[in-house]
């Protein structure tokens, strides 16, 4: 979660770097020739580092057609088998071709060919494995979840954190439905008497 939310100021440093840039491009007709990398790197950064944070929230796009219809024990079981097919070994191999890939990078100091700046782009390029050692240590989480699920029939509770609108709204409904449910219980239990006429 705090990898998340500290790679989540990128997205500040991007709106800066972005209202700089438009500004002494069009008032003061001096455009910069590092703005465009930088916002390339910041939303990059930005989206690579996010995949875990993203795993820890249970926010990835999940084709849920039949997996909404199962039982706790079912989707953990099913997640469980998922984990160790796709995401352990894809998380590995991000970790070994993204740790080759930015060795190279920082062998030979490589620089973006598409910049008029000349950046410096192997710094940038080591967040490859970091991400991927990331997305695989919440992966562990997540199995670990799982088995708990299997054997409890309920997956524990996530860290509470900042949660869209929409979820929001649905946990604010749910929470009205379920307070008008324990009051109809509550009726049905005590049914208020009647004075004779």
């Amino acid at each position: 979660m705090w990898m998340g939310k500290a790679f989540g100021w990128c997205i500040v440093v991007l709106t800066f770097a972005t209202c700089y840039e438009v500004f002494v491009r069009y008032v003061l007709n001096n455009p910069t020739t590092w703005a465009f990398d930088m916002s390339v790197q910041m939303y990059g950064a930005l989206l690579i580092m996010a995949g875990a944070y993203t795993l820890s929230r249970n926010g990835h796009v999940r084709g849920d057609v039949l997996y909404r219809f199962l039982p706790e024990r079912g989707k953990a079981s099913v997640d469980l088998v998922l984990y160790i097919l796709f995401l352990v070994p894809g998380a590995l191999a991000l970790i070994w071709y993204g740790g080759n890939f930015a060795a190279d990078s920082w062998r030979f100091k490589e620089v973006s060919w598409s910049s008029p700046a000349r950046i410096q782009i192997y710094f940038f390029k080591t967040l490859l494995p970091v991400a991927g050692l990331l997305v695989l240590l919440q992966g562990f989480a997540e199995i670990s979840r799982c088995i708990i699920c299997i054997r409890t029939g309920r997956f524990p509770r996530r860290l509470h954190d900042v949660e869209e609108t929409e979820t929001m709204l649905v946990h604010q409904h749910e929470h009205e439905v379920e307070m008008a449910e324990e009051k109809a219980r509550e009726k049905a239990r005590c049914p208020t008497r009647r004075s004779p006429s």
